[in-house]
């Protein structure tokens, strides 16, 4: 049979305050796509499904047609854990009923231990646990880590298994060795760098989640599928996708998915960005980070380039500012100016945009709590 191994959707999260729904959308939909094009048996989820543990009402309504589509309407069996961004509980309500329709959700260390059977391979469901899961559940308090946990965990595993199938485990940890991008939650409980390579030998496959990057980690028999798309600068040049494994042969092959806006960056001068042969030699509706090459102060320098180029996620300089960018303010008599006044002067020329109405607001609220405990002091 054969197997799509994807992971890290992070549903909700946005980019640099841009709402990524859209393209969640349409990636999941390219991933359906993939998974019936390959004639799947079924689909492994890693973990990591939302990007926060309370998601918002959109983000909850996205998944959930995802997963009817998927597994309803196509009727592709589901193989799900959650991951260390959902909310296990959460993520878990109606679990119960979703085995009926071969959706196998799970959500909790004692689940992970009976695997779920499909033709020549048993599953094991291992969602992403805490410590204190392990001492519980193994009553012991020696368990403080999860480098400490895991041992035992693949252990009792490892007790189950049927010589006769093949063994695949889906789990949502740092494996040691691993590399990481900027966009990822750093996984440290109690001491933890990374779980022993080493303990998942006796997996035939191990598909991964966490990680946001396919060449993470290079064991013949375990990857990482990376997030769907990239969820930061630091991704930029990474080829996103999904694994396709062959139980029966134990290859795995990956194929590309395609975003509706990619993460790109650019380097000009801030005339060659607004000319005509120059952007319209590049897809302006990606999401872009530009090196700008100018050094001199450029009024209102956000607002015309988003005239242009509708998704900028950060605008830097590429060669610094002149060194006169600071000496208006020192030139201009400050004893007159209000401290609003000169906050606002100052972040003008910092960050070479006008403040926000609400940005104002903070301010003037920021300074009048420090005017009031200035005086009752």
């Amino acid at each position: 049979m054969k197997v799509l191994h994807t992971a890290d959707w992070h549903i909700g999260k946005k980019l640099h305050g841009y709402d990524l729904l859209p393209d969640q959308a349409y990636i999941l939909d390219q991933i359906l796509t993939i998974g019936k094009s390959e004639t799947v048996d079924a689909i492994m989820i890693a973990g990591d499904l939302y990007d926060r543990s309370v998601p918002s009402e959109d983000s909850v309504r996205l998944l959930n047609q995802t997963i009817a589509k998927w597994n309803l309407t196509e009727g592709i069996p589901l193989l799900v854990i959650s991951g260390n961004h959902d909310s296990a509980t959460r993520l878990a309500t109606g679990a119960p009923w979703f085995n009926q329709a071969k959706f196998h959700l799970q959500t909790r260390l004692q689940d992970a231990f009976t695997p779920i059977e499909m033709g020549n391979t048993q599953f094991y469901l291992l969602p992403y646990f805490e410590p204190v899961d392990a001492r519980i559940y193994f009553e012991d308090p020696d368990l403080r880590t999860i480098q400490k946990a895991m041992p035992k965990v693949i252990e009792k595993m490892q007790a189950s298994f049927d010589p006769n199938k093949k063994h695949f485990l889906i789990s949502h940890f740092f494996v040691a060795g691993s590399s990481k991008t900027d966009s990822e939650t750093k996984i440290e409980v109690g001491g933890l760098d990374g779980i022993n390579g080493k303990l998942l030998t006796e997996f035939d496959y191990v598909a991964l989640g966490h990680l946001h990057g396919k060449d993470a980690l290079k064991l013949d028999n375990a990857r990482y599928s990376g997030s769907p798309l990239k969820y930061s600068l630091s991704e930029k040049d990474q080829q996103k996708g999904v694994w396709i494994v062959d139980t029966q042969t134990n290859e795995f092959s990956f194929r590309e998915l395609t975003p509706l806006h990619e993460i790109k960056e650019l380097q000009a001068s801030f005339s060659e960005l607004l000319a005509p042969d120059f952007y319209n030699a590049v897809n302006r509706e990606d999401y872009l980070s530009i090196l700008l090459e100018d050094r001199a102060v450029i009024p209102n320098l956000m607002n015309q380039l988003r005239q242009v180029y509708p998704r900028i996620i950060q605008v830097e300089r590429a060669n610094g500012f002149e060194t006169a960018v600071s000496t208006r303010l020192k030139a201009e008599n400050i004893k007159e100016k209000s401290p609003i006044a000169l906050t606002e002067d100052f972040f003008t020329e910092v960050a070479q945009t006008d403040l926000t109405t609400q940005q104002k607001k903070w301010i003037e609220m920021g300074l009048q709590t420090s005017l009031q405990q200035g005086g009752a002091s």
